[in-house]
């Protein structure tokens, strides 16, 4: 297992109807995925509604799951937030709660520009000793980490990784040829091109009801078994269409294990809409 794991999924948070954190729901996923051969829990990412909870229940989580996974896999906690010092002080209780790793998306909504982007992310790297994966998701946060600034951060000995939900194959080809980042699959759709081009792992929606098959990939293209690695993708297409083209990842996600009994309820929080599958 990497520092970070190689099959990671970003869970999703159980919520009882009215918002309320699942306990039952927390325990049931984290045994679903561990049983299904998960070695990465993302907590409280994107997936996990990040921006709708609170300081104390991005902690608890955290908290909760470290506990529950023991060390069967490792924990990375989502800390990225628009505002430096709100993301230092949750990447200080992610650590006091027992994350291996923390999580960290570009500063969303003020669209700073590199060196800014540059400069929050030093600091929040700076206040813990755990390792740290950039997220780069344009489309959500505005704006995208340059490559330059990619192979600048690369320097700072915690900063170790990144998810890539960019979906740009040659810009993460040429950082990888040029620094040690390990590189992870953020888009569910493309994660067979990502590990071909030599991608460390996924940080798969998806993984969360099928981390089975996300594993059997990933071992595929380990293996140089591109054609096995082809036809595990083409099975996966019909699912990762349903959940991730159809709707909201994170909903979508919620609806297909609660129809198969892992989680209690599809209960998000607005503005999400709960999804029927």
């Amino acid at each position: 297992m990497t520092e970070f794991g190689t099959n990671l999924v970003a869970m999703v948070t159980p919520m009882r109807p009215g918002g309320g954190l699942s306990e039952p729901g927390l325990a049931g996923l984290v045994d679903h995925l561990l049983a299904t051969g998960c070695d990465g829990l993302v907590v409280g990412g994107t997936t996990g509604e990040s921006p709708t909870l609170s300081d104390a229940e991005s902690a608890g989580l955290v908290r909760a799951v470290a506990a529950r996974a023991g060390n069967r896999a490792r924990v990375t906690a989502g800390v990225g937030t628009y505002d430096t010092a709100t993301s230092i002080r949750r990447a200080r209780e992610a650590e006091a709660a027992g994350a291996d790793a923390l999580l960290l998306v570009c500063p969303y909504y003020s669209r700073p520009t590199q060196a800014g982007v540059i400069a929050h992310c030093v600091a929040v790297a700076d206040a813990t000793e755990l390792p740290v994966m950039l997220y780069d998701v344009p489309a959500r946060t505005g704006v995208a980490m340059a490559p330059s600034t990619l192979i600048e951060l690369a320097g700072h000995p915690r900063i170790r990784a990144v998810k890539d939900a960019k979906g740009d194959l040659f810009e993460a080809m040429t950082v990888m040829s040029r620094t040690s980042l390990a590189y992870y699959c953020g888009i569910d759709e493309l994660n067979l091109p990502y590990l071909a081009c030599g991608a460390e792992g996924l940080v798969s929606v998806v993984g969360n009801v099928a981390a089975d098959r996300t594993a059997d990939l990933i071992r595929a293209v380990r293996d140089g078994d591109l054609e096995k690695a082809r036809v595990i993708n083409d099975d996966l297409i019909p699912l990762t269409d349903s959940i991730m083209r159809t709707g909201t990842g994170a909903a979508n996600a919620k609806a297909a294990l609660a129809e198969r009994g892992i989680i209690p309820h599809a209960s998000v929080r607005l503005p999400l809409l709960e999804a029927a599958m």
